[in-house]
């Protein structure tokens, strides 16, 4: 069997394919994919994938494993970066992430290399589990790692060519493991945020593109106007941090695009009372659709996991009836399902 790793040069992908080299009857070659914005907006601070692609390159000669530098910048550029900045103008709050993993990982670089491989490899922090002849995303053991809310929007037919090496194994274990095969990236930080910009500052390429606008900060139960921003788009509801307004906590709870207005509540304020009924739209189900009613719910990565009600409206749109209300809930953001262990799929807040 011919596969695919995709290589990052971090911890989580090196250890994948370390593991992978151990299996019989596998060939290995590794991939290290170079994205537009690390070329396009280097000036905006450290972006590190000369360091990325040494450690790969070493990874690669210790294991004896060929590596291929494959440009996908014009694919993220339209698949990833443009829908994130049509979401931000409209000020909604975007999960690019998912959309990389479907449209750029699994998608456009499945598609580059599908004649010279069988299956692709990567460090996510998932498992696969075939029930009845169908692969199942499942999540890790490790729930501060699960990637599952980020695996999302995988098609059966993406999932049945993947393989998570790691996705077993706690981070703890991962660390262990590096240290045994002195991995050259065994003590080398994780890499934080979101997937197109490396260490580049999220604020400083919302800025970089949208630019700034002064617009008026107001209390939603008064009206009060309590100071100024430099523009929506560069704030999620439930957001405090960056208001820079005495007297606080304050909080985010609402935009207004048109007006270019932010609305602030304190934390223990009525109009900070969340949300427990909401709509997805775009929904989609990495296996045929389940019977629905009581699930869990994810809103955002990470441990927690919300209790609710689903119930489908039409053939693209579900309703969600949270047990609790959520006070964090943007539209953009996705709602992730899942039934216990099993993820099911997701879509995107209306």
């Amino acid at each position: 069997m011919n596969v695919a790793v995709l290589l990052s040069g971090g911890v989580d992908s090196s250890l994948a394919l370390a593991l992978l080299s151990r299996e019989k009857g596998i060939a290995l070659k590794a991939y290290y994919l170079k994205i537009w914005l690390e070329d396009e907006l280097a000036f905006l601070g450290d972006c590190p994938w000369e360091t990325d692609l040494a450690y790969a390159r070493e990874t690669c000669e210790q294991f004896g494993v060929p590596l291929e530098i494959v440009p996908l910048q014009s694919e993220y550029r339209e698949e990833i970066v443009e829908h994130a900045l049509a979401e931000l103008r409209l000020g909604r709050t975007p999960s690019p992430d998912i959309f990389c993993n479907q449209r750029i990982k699994f998608g456009a670089f499945y598609r580059r290399v599908a004649g010279e491989c069988d299956k692709i490899a990567s460090g996510h922090y998932a498992r696969i589990e075939e029930i009845a002849g169908q692969p199942h995303l499942r999540r890790a053991p490790d729930p501060v790692k699960d990637q599952t809310y980020f695996l999302s929007h995988l098609s059966q037919e993406q999932l049945a060519r993947i393989l998570f090496p790691i996705g077993h194994l706690h981070k703890r274990e991962v660390r262990t493991l590096a240290a045994e095969f002195d991995l050259p990236a065994k003590e080398r930080k994780d890499s934080q945020g979101i997937c197109f910009l490396g260490k580049i500052n999220y604020r400083d390429f919302v800025r970089f593109h949208l630019g700034e606008q002064t617009g008026d900060i107001v209390e939603k139960a008064s009206g009060e106007k309590k100071g100024e921003h430099q523009g929506y788009w560069f704030y999620t509801i439930g957001q405090r941090h960056g208001l820079k307004l005495g007297g606080g906590p304050w909080y985010v709870v609402d935009k207004d695009a048109t007006e270019n207005r932010i609305y602030i509540a304190h934390s223990e304020a009525p109009e900070r009372i969340g949300r427990r009924n909401l709509v997805a739209e775009h929904i989609n189900w990495i296996n045929s659709a389940p019977a629905l009613g009581a699930l869990q719910i994810k809103l955002r990565h990470g441990p927690a996991l919300a209790s609710g009600q689903v119930q489908m409206l039409d053939a693209d749109r579900a309703e969600i009836a949270l047990a609790e209300p959520d006070l964090g809930v943007a539209p953009g953001q996705h709602a992730v399902f899942y039934d216990g262990e099993t993820c099911l799929g997701g879509g995107i807040i209306a």
